[in-house]
């Protein structure tokens, strides 16, 4: 990545470092942290890369503190529990506030596309922005200091990840309930994937024998089927 492009980006760069409270040793990964797949295909410049690396370093790294934090904290959780606390705690919508609390989407790099698209506000560019922000402070700083960014932004979610009323797994509890009432097994199907590979949404259908209980959208598979499990249950008024 050429410095003469961190200097064109310098006040965003400032502004950023401002807001989380860390200041880069080597601004490079932050540049790269900000830089949207779009952004780079559209400008071409020479050595210029994407986020989707760092993003997926920063996944790995937001899981080790999360689980690490749900072990020290809810010893009696058994392991089954505790990976659907974390899958909860690290969800997309969850990291997509935490990206707009920092104000992540005014800084992020967006190809003319996106940005007329409403790219800013999308919760799958914002999510994946603050996965390769976690990254860039892991390869800048160390795991204490990705660690220390993560309690900062994330401190509510993980003061409520003890609340069971607040992560709830859909498809669990509708399948109980439909056992309860000697009924068949619950099915699910996706009947339909659609926008481009970089933001695939899926469309999940839940039926019970030939009856339609509910739909529901995700990015991924599991979390279409997890929403049309939630809107089985509000159909049939279970809470």
């Amino acid at each position: 990545m050429n410095r003469n492009f961190i200097n064109d980006n310098i006040q965003n760069l400032n502004e950023l470092e401002s807001i989380i409270g860390y200041t880069f040793k080597d601004r490079m990964y932050l540049l790269l942290a900000l830089t949207h797949s779009s952004y780079a295909n559209e400008k071409r410049v020479e050595g210029l890369n994407s986020n989707e690396r760092l993003e997926f370093l920063g996944d790995s790294v937001l899981n080790i503190v999360t689980s690490e934090f749900i072990y020290k904290n809810f010893p009696a959780l058994p392991e089954g529990e505790m990976t659907k606390t974390r899958a909860s705690i690290v969800c997309e919508g969850s990291l997509m506030i935490c990206a707009s609390k920092i104000m992540l989407g005014n800084h992020i790099l967006l190809g003319r596309g996106e940005e007329n698209t409403g790219g800013r506000s999308r919760t799958s560019i914002l999510s994946d922005a603050f996965e390769a922000l976690i990254g860039a402070i892991y390869l800048d700083g160390g795991l204490n200091e990705a660690a220390s960014f993560i309690h900062r932004s994330m401190s509510e979610l993980f003061n409520d990840s003890g609340n069971s009323e607040i992560f709830v797994d859909y498809k669990t509890q509708l399948q109980e309930i439909i056992q309860k009432s000697g009924e068949q097994k619950v099915n699910y199907r996706i009947i339909e994937e659609k926008g481009p590979d970089h933001n695939k949404q899926f469309v999940a259908q839940i039926s019970v024998g030939d009856v339609v209980l509910g739909r529901g959208e995700g990015k991924s598979k599991k979390e279409a089927e997890q929403n049309a499990a939630k809107a089985a249950l509000n159909k049939l008024q279970v809470k």
